[in-house]
């Protein structure tokens, strides 16, 4: 049964509210961090915890004359919290507020990110074993080249997604940090321990340096890492819209009863969900561009990198996620056809043992070249007039004086060429 998660989950991350509240909890912390350094009274805290609270329409009224979405933010606390609010925000600086918040953010996304990310891994693994010995046509260049299994395919994929698994939370770590460190990252105004208290009750580790804000090559090497993921998803689903071309029909999406392929031709059943997933990959690596260009600030810091990120790091997180569950329903309801697979298989009457008979030949002390140039005029001769390949190579002299019937024969059992499939299984413990 495949755990699923609502969108609604991640789209709250990133409300306005959300992140006001983020932004509460920071400047909260450094109030109670500051009254155990005895910086503003140890009374005022407990008033300004059961206090602060804001509306988001009265920051959005205050933000009209200000033009200044933290101070709209602090004038809209301090209405609900009187006289303690002049405690609030001593000595900080409003990136210290809003980029320890956003990294906060970044964790919850992420957190979700990851729970996707081994959901698909789990249909995955479950499904590569369903078809472990699936056989199935090898395509390279998009030309039969020999047997593989389904299983196979569907494992090595288990195995990207292992590293994406791996990456994302490389990426999770490197963006796990806060700052309250000042205008420009000197803690002229704020004790250091008032950055250790807050990143720990927020869950992030203290920047080593940071200027004004933190140094956005974190949230690029996040944003690409989300971009990386998308690829995979990418390359999973062209896979199958291959394969489910009428022309090979080897696999394709679950098509429900009442389900509609085309407005104007009742046959169809297209892997329109495939294509989407394909569609939103390029997005995703479109959120990657700004993201680097984000690295590049002014001196201590500026904001070009601010209205950027109000829109890659939602809408990257909330299409991954999206573009995660989807993949993994297609992934769990795929629906596969064996006998196809096997058809295809023998569609090229056995052209697909080449190698097996090149390599029969050189065994027996033929020159690899002149074994190549016999087996590749017979396989010409299937694919250019249709002739039988295993007959002409059963009445090819210069075969024939290395290779017997039965050992030319066995050259086109395909199971002879999957014989290490539970050799590679065995190496993911299945």
């Amino acid at each position: 049964m495949i755990q699923r998660y609502t969108k609604e989950e991640m789209g709250r991350i990133w409300t306005e509210e959300n992140e006001f509240r983020r932004m509460l909890d920071v400047e909260i912390y450094a109030c109670e961090a500051q009254a155990e350094l005895g910086v503003i009274p140890k009374e005022a805290v407990p008033v300004i915890r059961e206090k602060a609270d804001f509306d988001v329409e009265r920051i959005h009224e205050i933000e009209k004359e200000t033009n200044h979405d933290i101070i709209s933010f602090l004038s809209a606390v301090a209405e609900y919290v009187g006289d303690e609010a002049k405690y609030i925000h001593m000595g900080l600086t409003s990136t210290d507020v809003k980029d320890t918040a956003l990294c906060a953010m970044l964790l919850q996304a992420t957190d979700i990110l990851l729970r996707d990310l081994e959901a698909l891994h789990a249909v995955l693994r479950r499904r590569a074993v369903e078809f472990k010995h699936t056989a199935m046509v090898g395509r390279t260049h998009g030309i039969h080249a020999e047997p593989t299994t389904f299983g196979l395919k569907l494992l090595l994929w288990m195995d990207e997604t292992e590293r994406n698994l791996r990456r994302l939370r490389a990426a999770r770590e490197e963006i796990a940090v806060g700052k309250i460190s000042g205008a420009v990252g000197t803690y002229a105004n704020v004790d250091p321990f008032v950055e250790r208290y807050v990143c720990e009750k927020m869950g992030l580790t203290p920047a080593k340096i940071s200027t004004q804000v933190l140094q956005r090559d974190r949230h690029a090497a996040y944003i690409t890492t989300l971009a990386v993921i998308a690829s995979s998803l990418d390359k999973f689903a062209t896979e199958i819209r291959n394969l489910q071309r009428t022309d090979i029909r080897e696999a394709e999406e679950y098509f429900s009863p009442k389900q509609k392929g085309s407005s104007a031709m009742p046959h169809k059943r297209n892997p329109i969900t495939c294509e989407r997933v394909s569609g939103l990959a390029r997005l995703m690596r479109g959120y990657s561009i700004p993201a680097l260009e984000d690295v590049t600030l002014w001196h201590e810091r500026d904001i070009s990198h601010s209205s950027v990120e109000r829109v890659i790091l939602a809408d990257a997180t909330i299409t991954l996620d999206y573009m995660l569950q989807t993949f993994t329903r297609i992934i769990d309801k795929l629906l596969v056809y064996p006998e196809a697979m096997l058809a295809n298989l023998n569609k090229t009457g056995g052209l697909v043992f080449s190698q097996r008979v090149l390599l029969a030949v050189v065994d027996k002390g033929a020159f690899r070249d002149d074994a190549y140039r016999w087996v590749q005029r017979n396989a010409m001769k299937r694919w250019l007039e249709g002739e039988d390949f295993l007959e002409n190579l059963l009445r090819d002299e210069d075969i024939r004086r290395y290779l017997s019937e039965d050992e030319v024969r066995a050259c086109f059992d395909p199971h002879a060429m999957l014989t290490h499939v539970d050799t590679i299984f065995a190496r993911f413990d299945l």
